[in-house]
């Protein structure tokens, strides 16, 4: 089964790696994180103190904006917890990873003649089911996982541990508007199925096919995948449950999932004689 984007992007398609303790670096002042900024680093997110506005501020705001990196306002003592250091009013995180570009991966895809498989990820905030989810989704042969620039777990080094080193292998894609991104992929051709316990069509029925270029969205636990987000899918699935217990943890729900998507693949494969 090959389906693996092939560029640049993290070690994804090199030889597997240890996994390792990772420790984000922080960056205290609004100077530093501007410069940070313009030499093209990558930040997980930024805090600013609230009511501290100014020109180098507006400036880190607007890189911000165009990065699509998070920005939170936030009161002196959330900057004094962050930090004892003389953070003068700023404090950013840089990124474990480098982000990747959701329509380059998806137009090398089909540029070499393969189906996409891409996972959504809707407010998964907690970051040891971030990182479990990733290290479901390398096993499993996902191409992408694609998270909002807000609302969503951090990537920090309890995810990159969680992941098994998951997360320096598959392209992490942050987009600012999960909407507009599923309206691209469905523009593109791209099948958007739901895992959402509001439905009747089981994955056990296996009357979805998963084999074509598709992506599947998982939602929070508190609330699942939010109804915008839920009513662009062409497909709901449920997994069916037998015990007393409602629902699955999230990072397990999406390895059943990634399983049937993989199994229909991994069989399409074989009896075609081609990859997908």
């Amino acid at each position: 089964m090959e389906s693996r984007y092939n560029k640049n992007v993290g070690s994804r398609y090199g030889s597997p790696r240890t996994p390792r303790e990772e420790k984000i670096e922080m960056i205290f002042g609004s100077r530093p994180i501007l410069e940070a900024m313009l030499a093209g680093k990558t930040l997980e997110k930024i805090f600013l103190q609230r009511g501290s506005r100014n020109s180098t501020t507006d400036e880190i705001t607007d890189l911000a904006k165009k990065f699509d990196v998070p920005v939170a306002s936030v009161p002196v003592e959330k900057l004094n917890n962050l930090t004892r250091k003389n953070h003068q009013g700023a404090v950013a995180f840089l990124s474990t990873i480098s982000y990747a570009p959701l329509a380059e991966i998806v137009t090398s895809l089909f540029e070499q003649g393969k189906s996409p498989l891409l996972l959504i990820l809707d407010r998964i905030t907690d970051v040891r089911n971030f990182g479990s989810i990733a290290r479901n989704a390398e096993c499993m042969g996902v191409d992408a996982i694609v998270i909002p620039s807000r609302g969503g777990a951090q990537i920090n080094a309890d995810a990159i541990k969680t992941s098994a080193g998951a997360l320096h292998l598959v392209p992490v894609c942050r987009e600012p508007n999960l909407k507009d991104t599923l309206d691209y992929l469905k523009d593109y051709g791209v099948q958007i199925v739901a895992c959402t316990e509001k439905t009747e069509q089981s994955l056990t029925d296996n009357e979805v096919d998963m084999t074509g270029p598709t992506a599947i969205i998982m939602g929070s636990e508190e609330d699942g995948i939010s109804p915008e987000y839920l009513k662009r899918a062409d497909a709901r699935l449920r997994i069916p449950l037998m015990g007393q217990i409602g629902s699955l943890n999230v990072s397990v729900a999406t390895g059943i999932i990634l399983y049937q998507a993989m199994s229909q693949r991994l069989h399409d494969s074989s009896n075609s004689g081609q990859p997908r």
